[in-house]
Order: C-alpha cells, then structure tokens, then sequence
C-alpha cells in the first residue's frame, strides 16, 4: 500500500508542478506553424512547398508533445546515464551524411540530411539533444574541477567533436549554435571570468582563420554585402529583399493567410517563414511572434533558477542558448542586419526532425524543473518506496 500511495503522490505531484505555461507557449507557436504551412499550400505561394509539409508539421507536433511529455516525467539524471546507448547512435546517424544516404536541399549550402526511403531526417538536431545530455553530465562529474586547464580542455574537447563535424558537413549555423550551448552551459556551471574573458581576446583571430580558411567565397560575400548593400553582383541579396519586400507588404495587420497578393520568397516555409508571418500578420502579428518566442526563453531561463543541481542548470540553459540563438540568428538574417546562414525559426519552420528534437528538448527542462525534489520525482528507486 505503501508504495502505491507514494507512486500516486509522486505522479500528482508531477502533473501539479510541470511548467504548462512553456508547453502551451511552444504548443501555439507549433500550432501556428502548420496553419501557416497550409496557407502557403492551399495558396500556392511557393513552388517549395507541397501538401506533405504540414501534414508532417502536424504529425510531428502530435509526437513531439507526447514525447515531450514523456521526457519531462523521467528524472534527467537516469537519462543521461544512459549517454552511451544514444550517442552513438546519433554520431551514426550523422557519419550516414557522408554516404550515398547523405544529401542537400535544393538552395542549400551543406549536406545534412539522410535519406531512409520511408523517412528523410536531419542527424544535427538529434545531435544537439544528444549532446545537451552528454555535456550536462561531463560538467556535473567535474564541476568542481571545472576551471583546471585539463578538465576544461576535455569539456573543448567534447563540444568541439559535434561542432566540427557539421561544420564539415557545411552546416555553419549549427556549429555556432553548438558553440552557443558550449559557452552557455560552462558559464553556468561556473566558468571562470578570465577564461571568458581570454575566448572574448582570441576572437579577432578566430575570425581572421575562419574568414580565410573555412569560408568559401560565397559565404564572405554575403557578409560583404550586408556592409555595403546594392553592391551585389552575384544575387545573393535576392532571398533577403524579397523577405523584406513581403514583411513591408504586410502593413500593420496583415493580409491574412488567404485572398491575399503574396510574395514568393526562396524557403518562405523553412528558414524565411517570418516574412510570410509579417506578410500575412503585418506588424502587430510580427511582434506577437517575437514576443511569444522571447517569452519561451525568459521562461526556459526562469526553470534553470529552479532546477536543483548544476546538471539540471546548464541543461535548461543548454536550451536556452539553442532557442536564443536560433531566433537571434534566423530573425537576423530575415531582416536583413546578419548573413543567410540557414537556420530555421523554432517551432515555426517547417521540418519534422526539428520538431521533434526542440519538444525533446523542451521535456529536458521541464524534467530538470519538475524533478528538483525528490518527492515530485515521478519514478523512483525501489528503496526509496520501501
């Protein structure tokens, strides 16, 4: 009896303290997504887009909420245990990207996608919940070795494995957003200043060596012609005046998701879906996105606060730099004050594998928020019932 009434107290506990507000916050923007997906079909705005996007946008929302939910309900302690069943299987999946499985997108500058047959998935997002786990769990075995050079150069270490592999695959926006989560999480787990600091003085040179050895033309001339606009010879402005063409053609409320004169935007349904919420929502429904994915962020931070060990912290805030980042960098690009990078709006954008792994993500925090007393854990040890 007594463990009955302590399982039911535990899942209760549970189903009080999980962050609903987050989850029905990331659940609109979702929602949103595949109602903006099916405009852009049923509207015929681009050629890209057919019927499958949203039907997958919505297949994917359904599992990735259950998921989610899932997640949430496991204490993440005893899932990132298990870290050397699944990376493995996610650093496979991403070497499958150099075979004849791996291939492009049409438009796109990198090869990360592998083709199943019955599926098409991107590794670099399984990747990315992958290593929130892995990190979380090495910082928390040396928390209080951190700042030893030894220990910190092992922790480079292990970021700088995923990131450069999708920087080979030519997929910079995803090695800067694990260099994000990087940077984020060991600053939470207590990082030096004065390692900061020192990173913050070799970034000049950093740049310097990526600039000339790891860009290829392309990529300098489209930051070349963010600073000196209209000089572009090669139409690499294109995608970005037509982005904002639509989001100036949306005036203040928008022209609806149907009956309206549209704007054709290369990947208005994945990267560039924000100019087609300023074109259907106008300027009142661009800063409803922009306040809903900001307070998303604040509320992921506001869970780190409450999550009650270094583990749980740099998890949430692990998340925190993937959401930050994404949104800074792909609003940015948009709008036209940073370089087309390639990297989707979160919970808008259209790709199922994207989905998925940020409602994963999304369950990590709230399990580090729910599970910070040992009493709301929802699974326990059996002498812990006894």
């Amino acid at each position: 009896m007594k463990r009955t009434l302590s399982s039911d107290s535990a899942r209760s506990g549970f189903w009080q303290r999980i962050d609903w507000v987050l989850l029905v916050l990331v659940t609109v923007c979702s929602g949103a997504s595949v109602l903006l997906l099916r405009a852009l079909w049923n509207e015929n705005i681009s050629s890209e887009v057919d019927s499958n996007d949203w039907i997958v946008q919505l297949i994917s929302l359904g599992l990735g909420f259950a998921g989610c939910i899932v997640v949430s309900a496991i204490d993440y302690h005893k899932l990132a245990r298990f870290w050397f069943l699944y990376a493995p299987i996610a650093l496979g999946l991403v070497a499958l990207t150099f075979t004849s499985l791996g291939y492009g997108r049409e438009g796109a500058d990198d090869r990360a996608w592998i083709d199943l047959g019955f599926v098409q998935i991107q590794p670099s997002e399984i990747l990315k919940l992958v290593f929130l786990l892995t990190y979380a769990f090495h910082i928390s075995k040396v928390t209080d070795k951190l700042n030893q050079p030894l220990h910190l150069f092992l922790l480079l270490l292990h970021a700088a494995v995923p990131a450069g592999i999708v920087a080979v695959q030519g997929d910079y926006g995803t090695a800067i957003v694990f260099a994000a989560m990087t940077v984020f999480m060991l600053f939470t787990a207590g990082l030096s200043f004065w390692y900061l600091l020192g990173g913050a003085a070799l970034m000049p040179l950093v740049f310097w060596f990526v600039w000339t050895y790891v860009f290829g033309d392309v990529h300098r001339n489209r930051i070349r012609v963010l600073l000196h606009p209209g000089t572009d010879s090669l139409g690499l402005e294109y995608q970005q005046n037509l982005g904002l063409k639509a989001i100036r053609s949306g005036g203040l409320f928008g022209q609806g998701l149907s009956g309206g004169t549209y704007t054709s935007v290369p990947e208005m349904h994945n990267d560039f879906i924000f100019a087609f919420i300023g074109e259907a929502f106008g300027f009142v429904g661009a800063i409803a996105v922009i306040v809903i994915l900001a307070a998303v962020c604040l509320r992921v931070f506001r869970d780190s606060r409450a999550a009650k060990d270094t583990m749980g912290k740099t998890l949430c805030m692990g998340v925190f730099a993937i959401l930050f980042t994404h949104d800074l960098m792909n609003l940015g690009m948009v709008l036209k004050v940073l370089p087309v990078i390639g990297i989707p709006l979160p919970f808008f954008s259209a790709g199922g594998t994207a989905m998925l792994s940020m409602y994963l993500c999304i369950g990590l925090v709230i399990s580090a928020y729910t599970h910070n007393q040992k009493k709301y854990r929802v699974f326990y040890d059996a002498e812990q019932l006894t």
